[in-house]
């Protein structure tokens, strides 16, 4: 597409131009939306769609999730473009990929370098924890070079052997500084709950990436990735910018934040079409959005988005079309679903130790249970009595569509197409890893990497003038305390995950989790 240039495509697609090399990283521009017809890129990027946007020399995909797999855009480059994967324990991506005719499908394993030309290249960063498939992606293009984080929450020390890896400072650094969650948006709290939720998740993440900015100190920094917008009827109230608040920041808002808190460091967004070029980091305008502009208010908001929507209205349609009222015999195909998930993994089945509750309208639902651990798990189609740790209320046409193998668990909790309740309030990754991965392989991967860690290990924390040692390491999904902790109120704070430890006792006040260890420090 020209000089060389790093192009947004909007959500989190990059083009990379250079002497050589031409380079579509985690591209979502076709108008099928994402996650059951929920999701769709903000603003609308479909301008893009052109043949010389797709005259690509190959494509890097981050992770499976379809606001960054777009099958339907990838089905239709020539055979002869590779596909280029992270290794995960779960082989989702390729057989995903082999499904839509790829057969040119390159999976690397981390910081292995994938040659461009003979001269430049990139690699992919995973995640430490396997409990999140993703990556970022590292990018070395002549003398530039480009860190694409995706949704990735890559930790200090991989940030400093990225700088490593192409010699010194990082010229362009995307970052992800919007939720991506069905929580608390689709929990049946108040209002006023809802929102203190949502402002600890979003400023959590906010203080996560500007820790890392501030360390890595990028010659340019992104914000991108979000938010998502929300087109149809039922979850159009969700998008951001028609009120205060909420955990889909726009990219203004993430710019903004960054530049009061590291005022000396360079930003830009980049709306989709906009340029940074490459000689001089310079940031070319697409004149698309000449009467565009994100900050325009909630009022010019809500125009924007119902006019997108009137655009997107047989997509949306599509999506209910492809997801009929439920069948006969949903409860049965639901309880063998569901059993056959309690054969996966005994570490995360006595992890959970819960019921979980589906209450399902439309034809063939119901009310039913499914106690998952800690040994097994048994699915009660006369269930509704007695207690629930965790209900899911939706349409059974949805529920349909996992059960029979259609829409992954996932997929079905980022549309936001339920409401949920959890009594006692408290995350279970393990649940959620359960669902999410249902993967034998990609659960074992978890518990050799729970099982690998030394909880002895500890960093030095002061609090109230008190030097205490806490556990090195977050229980849940490892993450450096020494670079992600804070404390709030008396309380240790992770900001990779927002999971929260009492310091007293170590134990976790706001999830299902190990506890960290405490110890003062004797004067």
């Amino acid at each position: 597409m020209g000089e060389g240039a790093v192009t947004g495509l909007g959500h989190a697609g990059l083009r990379v131009d250079a002497d050589g090399v031409r380079v579509l990283a985690d591209p979502w521009l076709s108008t099928g939306g994402a996650f059951l017809g929920s999701w769709f890129p903000f603003p609308d990027n479909s301008h893009l769609l052109t043949p010389e946007l797709v005259d690509v020399d190959v494509v890097v995909v981050s992770h499976e999730h379809l606001d960054h797999l777009d099958l339907e855009l990838i089905a239709g480059l020539p055979d002869t473009v590779p596909v280029v994967v992270p290794r995960y324990p779960s082989t989702i991506m390729q057989r995903r990929l082999k499904a839509i005719g790829r057969t040119r499908i390159v999976v690397l394993d981390a910081w292995e370098r994938y040659p461009l030309n003979a001269r430049d290249w990139l690699t992919v960063i995973p995640e430490q924890c396997p409990m999140s498939h993703d990556a970022a992606v590292l990018l070395k293009v002549g003398e530039r070079s480009i860190l694409h984080t995706n949704d990735a929450r890559i930790s200090l020390a991989q940030a400093r052997r990225a700088m490593t890896e192409v010699g010194g400072r990082l010229d362009v650094m995307g970052v992800q500084m919007s939720g991506a969650s069905w929580h608390p948006v689709r929990y049946e709290y108040d209002e006023a709950e809802r929102e203190r939720i949502s402002t600890i998740k979003r400023v959590g993440k906010f203080k996560a990436v500007t820790r890392l900015v501030r360390q890595v100190q990028p010659r340019l920094v992104m914000p991108y990735a979000g938010p998502p917008c929300f087109l149809d009827d039922d979850l159009f109230e969700l998008n951001s910018g028609l009120r205060p608040g909420g955990i889909f920041p726009d990219q203004d808002e993430a710019l903004s934040w960054l530049a009061d808190r590291i005022p000396d460091q360079r930003g830009a967004c980049l709306l989709p079409g906009d340029r940074i070029r490459l000689d001089d980091l310079e940031v070319v305008r697409d004149p698309h959005w000449k009467d565009f502009a994100l900050d325009a208010g909630p009022a010019e908001r809500r125009r924007y988005l119902t006019a997108y929507a009137e655009r997107r209205r047989p997509a949306i349609d599509a999506a209910w079309a492809a997801n009929p009222v439920s069948r006969p015999g949903l409860a049965h195909r639901f309880k063998s679903h569901v059993e056959s998930l309690g054969t996966l993994s005994e570490y995360f089945l006595a992890r959970i130790g819960m019921t979980l509750r589906f209450d399902v309208s439309g034809p063939y639902g119901g009310v039913w249970d499914a106690h998952i651990g800690p040994d097994r798990v048994v699915v009660d189609l006369d269930g509704g009595t007695g207690h629930a740790d965790y209900t899911l209320t939706m349409d059974g046409r949805w529920l349909d569509g996992v059960v029979s193998g259609r829409t992954r668990w996932e997929e079905l909790l980022l549309s936001l197409r339920f409401t949920a309740r959890r009594q006692p309030d408290r995350y279970n990754d393990y649940l959620v890893g359960l669902l999410k991965h249902a993967d034998r392989a990609a659960l074992r991967a978890v518990e050799r990497f729970e099982a690998a860690r030394d909880p002895q290990e500890t960093t030095q924390i002061v609090v109230e003038g008190k030097q205490l040692r806490v556990s090195r390491y977050c229980p849940h999904a490892g993450e450096d305390l020494a670079e992600t902790g804070v404390v709030v109120n008396g309380v240790l704070r992770c900001l990779g995950h927002n999971f929260e430890f009492d310091l007293t006792d170590g134990s976790c006040l706001n999830a299902r989790c190990d506890p960290v260890l405490v110890q003062q420090e004797a004067v």
